[in-house]
C-alpha cells in the first residue's frame, strides 16, 4: 500500500468552497474557461488554466459520447494508446483497468453504470497505479474551428467510508484538452478530492475549451493526481462532447416573446430580434430559420443578421436563429448554437360546438344542457344567436333557470377567436299535473272513497294501489303521486279523519231537568221525541214521564236512541187551600205497576204512606196541617226507587 502524495502541480491561489452549480469564472489568458460542479468540492486553480465547469449559455445535441456499452461480459479492451493501464477480465488490482457492468471487486460498492436505459451497461473501471499519472486518452473528431465546446464525464468513487480502516486514498482527476498536434494544451481542470461515500453517487464533472483556427479535432486526456494504494478506486461513464454558445433569445422589437392571433384578423408579420447573452461567443454571425412545424427547418436566404422581419403571414409559423462566433460555422450543426423558437400561431376559428339536443324536463327539475367541443377550445353561453348577454363562460354544460333557447360559442383558450356562428339550445318545462291537497272524513264501520281527482295519469297510492280511485276503512294520511305521459309527478295528500258515532253515558233528572252525556265527543244534536232536536244536552222544564232520547252526528255518521222515564218530584209545595199546588205529586209514575209512597220529617219519623192512586201528600199528619219546612221521601216504583227532599210552604 502507498501513501497518498499531493499533485505535483502545485495550486497557485487559495482554494475555493462551491456548491449545487454554482458558477465562478476563472480569469486566464487561455480562452474563456468556467468553474461549475453538481457536488461540494473544494478545487484549485492551477498552473493559469480553467478550472472545471459547465457551458453557461446554450449547449448543443451530443457530438461525440462514449457510454462504453453494455453486456455480462468484461471488455472489449480499450484500443491502443489509450491507456497505459493494463486491461483485465477479471479482479483489476493497482495499475489495473477493466470494461465492466459490475464494480463486484474487493470490498468496493457494487453500483450500476451510469448511462439512462441502460441494462447490464458498462463503465471503465480504473484501479489507481501506485504512481499518479495517466490513465486514459483518446482523439476528438468532426470539431469545428474557432468553436467553443463542453467535455463532460461522470465519476464515481467506488470506496466505501468503512474501506481501509476509514484512510481512503480519495479519488482525484485531471481533464485535459490538446490540440491534435497534442502540443497545445487547450484547458484543464482538476475535479479535488472526492471522497469515500457511505452510498456510492455519480458525479458530473464539465471543462469548456475552444478549437484552434483551422482545428477539427482534439485530445482528450484524464490524469490520476493521487497516487494508488488502498483507495483511489474509481469508475467512469458517459464521456460527452458538445457546442457551447451564448443563450439566444428571440423576441419582437416589441419585446413580444411570441404572437397569438386569430386566423379573422387578417395576415399578421413581425420583425424579430435575436439577443444572445454573450456568455460564449465574442463575435456573432447568424442565420435565420422558418418552420411550419417546428420539426423540418429551412434556412430562410439572406436573412443574416441579428434581425429578421418575417413575411405578412395567414398561418402559423416558427422562426430560430442559428448562432455561431464565426462565419464559417453559421452553416455547420456541429458548430453553431440555436435560439429559442418564436412562435406567431394563426389560431384557426373553431367549429361551433355540437348540441347533445334539445332538454325537456319537469318544472320542479334542474335541467342541463351540453355541447361538445373539442378539449383545445372554451365553450360560452348567450341569450343570443349573436350579440346578447354573456350567460356563462368556459363551461360544456349549461343549467338554466327558466325555460328559453341557448346559444353555445366555442372559442379558442389561446387568444379571443370565437366560432363563426353559435349552436341554439333549448329547454322546455314541462308543467307538473296540478292536485291538492285535502281532508275528508268517513264515518266509523263505513269504508271511504278517495280519489287522485285527476285524469290520464298514472297513479301510485301509499298503499301501492295504482287506480283512480280507491277504497279504505281506517283513518289516516293517504297519499297518491300521478305522472303524466311527460313524465312530471306531483303528489296530493289526504288527510282522513273518521267520524264516530255518540255513544250514550248518561242520562239523568235533575228537576224538571233531563241532563244527557256522552262517552265521546263529537258534532251532536239531541231530541226527546225522536223528531224535534237541539243542540244542548240539557232539556229544561220538561214534564215527567217517559220519553225516547235520541242522540245523532249532525252528518249523519250515527244516532243512539233510548227510552228513558222522567220522574219529577216537586222541590216544594204549598198546600194553603187555594187549590194551586195544594198536593205532592210525583209525576211520571203512571207506567208503573206497583207505586210507593213514603214522607218522613227531619228525624225519620213517617208522616205518610201512599201507594197506587194514593201515592200523593196534602201535608197533614193524622188529620193535623204540618209545619213549613223540609221533608224527605221515597218513591218505589216496581223495582225503582228514588229519594229526595222537598219543602213544605204555607
Amino acid at each position: 500500500m502507498t501513501n497518498y502524495t499531493q499533485s505535483p502541480i502545485e495550486p497557485k491561489k487559495s482554494n475555493f468552497l462551491y456548491q449545487n452549480r454554482i458558477f465562478s469564472t476563472v480569469n486566464t489568458t487561455s480562452p474563456k474557461y468556467f468553474l461549475c460542479f453538481v457536488p461540494l468540492l473544494v478545487l484549485v486553480s492551477l498552473e493559469g488554466r480553467a478550472q472545471l465547469g459547465f457551458c453557461t449559455g446554450s449547449s448543443g445535441d451530443p457530438i461525440f459520447t462514449e457510454d462504453f456499452g453494455s453486456g455480462t461480459v468484461d471488455g472489449p479492451e480499450l484500443p491502443p494508446g489509450t491507456t497505459t493501464y493494463n486491461f483485465t477480465t477479471g479482479t483489476p488490482n493497482d495499475g489495473d483497468y477493466t470494461i465492466s457492468s459490475t464494480t463486484n471487486y474487493f470490498d468496493w460498492q457494487n453500483v450500476q453504470d451510469h448511462t439512462p436505459g441502460d441494462t447490464n451497461g458498462k463503465a471503465f473501471i480504473v484501479n489507481a497505479s501506485f504512481t499518479a499519472g495517466e490513465f486514459y486518452q483518446r482523439a476528438v473528431t468532426g470539431l469545428c474551428e474557432n468553436t467553443t465546446y463542453e467535455f463532460s464525464s461522470w465519476l464515481i468513487n467506488l470506496q466505501s467510508t468503512g474501506g481501509c480502516d476509514g484512510n481512503n486514498i480519495p479519488i482525484n482527476v485531471r481533464y485535459q484538452i490538446w490540440d491534435e498536434t497534442d502540443t497545445n494544451l487547450l484547458a484543464q481542470g482538476d475535479t479535488g478530492n472526492i471522497q469515500a461515500m457511505t452510498t456510492a453517487a455519480w458525479q458530473q464533472f464539465a471543462l469548456v475549451f475552444q478549437t484552434l483556427p483551422g482545428q477539427t479535432s482534439v485530445i482528450l486526456k484524464m490524469r490520476n493526481n493521487s497516487n494508488g494504494g488502498c483507495g483511489n478506486d474509481l469508475a467512469i461513464d458517459d464521456i460527452v462532447f458538445k457546442s457551447c454558445g451564448d443563450s439566444v433569445s428571440v423576441a419582437t422589437d416589441q419585446a413580444e416573446d411570441f404572437i397569438v392571433t386569430c386566423e379573422n384578423q387578417g395576415v399578421v408579420g413581425a420583425t424579430l430580434v435575436a439577443n444572445p447573452d454573450n456568455s460564449i461567443f465574442s463575435t456573432h454571425a447568424y442565420q435565420w430559420q422558418e418552420s411550419t412545424d417546428n420539426q423540418v427547418w429551412t434556412d430562410v436566404p439572406g436573412e443574416t443578421s441579428n434581425t429578421f422581419t418575417t413575411p405578412l403571414i395567414n398561418s402559423t409559423r416558427f422562426y430560430r436563429v442559428k448562432v455561431a462566433e464565426d462565419p464559417i460555422n453559421v452553416s455547420n450543426d456541429l458548430c453553431n448554437v440555436l435560439s429559442d423558437v418564436f412562435e406567431i400561431n394563426i389560431v384557426a376559428i373553431p367549429p361551433p360546438p355540437t348540441s347533445n339536443g334539445d332538454v325537456s324536463v319537469c318544472e320542479n327539475e334542474t335541467a342541463t344542457l351540453t355541447v361538445d367541443s373539442a378539449d383545445i377550445y372554451s365553450v360560452n353561453w348567450y341569450d343570443a344567436p349573436t350579440g346578447g348577454n354573456l350567460l356563462l363562460e368556459n363551461n360544456r354544460e349549461f343549467s338554466p333557470t327558466e325555460a328559453g333557447t341557448f346559444y353555445a360559442e366555442a372559442n379558442s383558450s389561446e387568444v379571443d377567436c370565437p366560432s363563426a356562428t353559435r349552436t341554439a339550445v333549448t329547454l322546455t318545462f314541462n308543467p307538473l299535473p296540478q292536485v291538492f291537497d285535502s281532508t275528508e272524513t268517513f264515518c266509523e264501520g263505513d269504508t271511504a272513497m278517495l280519489s287522485a281527482e285527476i285524469d290520464n295519469v298514472s297513479y301510485t297510492w301509499s298503499t301501492g294501489e295504482t287506480t283512480r280511485d280507491i277504497s279504505v276503512n281506517a283513518p289516516g294520511e293517504y297519499t297518491v303521486t300521478v305522472t303524466d305521459s311527460n313524465g312530471c309527478s306531483s303528489t296530493r295528500t289526504i288527510k282522513l279523519d273518521q267520524i264516530d258515532a255518540p255513544k250514550l253515558d248518561t242520562i239523568e233528572s235533575e228537576g224538571r231537568s233531563i241532563i244527557i252525556t256522552t262517552q265521546n265527543t263529537g258534532d251532536f244534536e239531541y231530541s226527546l221525541d225522536g223528531s224535534s232536536f237541539q243542540d244542548s244536552p240539557i232539556f229544561e222544564a220538561v214534564t215527567g214521564g217517559p220519553y225516547t232520547i235520541s242522540i245523532r252526528d249532525k252528518t249523519n255518521c250515527g244516532i243512539v236512541t233510548t227510552d228513558y222515564l222522567h220522574i219529577f218530584v216537586p222541590n216544594f209545595f204549598t198546600p194553603n187551600g187555594d187549590t194551586s199546588n195544594d198536593f205532592l205529586i210525583p209525576e211520571g209514575i203512571e207506567s208503573f205497576n206497583n207505586v210507593e209512597l213514603s214522607i218522613y220529617d227531619r228525624y225519620g219519623k213517617l208522616l205518610k204512606f201512599g201507594s197506587g192512586t194514593n201515592a200523593s201528600w196534602d201535608g197533614n199528619f193524622l188529620g193535623a196541617p204540618m209545619p213549613e219546612s223540609d221533608y224527605w221521601y221515597r218513591i218505589k216504583l216496581d223495582t225503582l226507587v228514588r229519594t229526595g227532599h222537598f219543602t213544605l210552604k204555607r
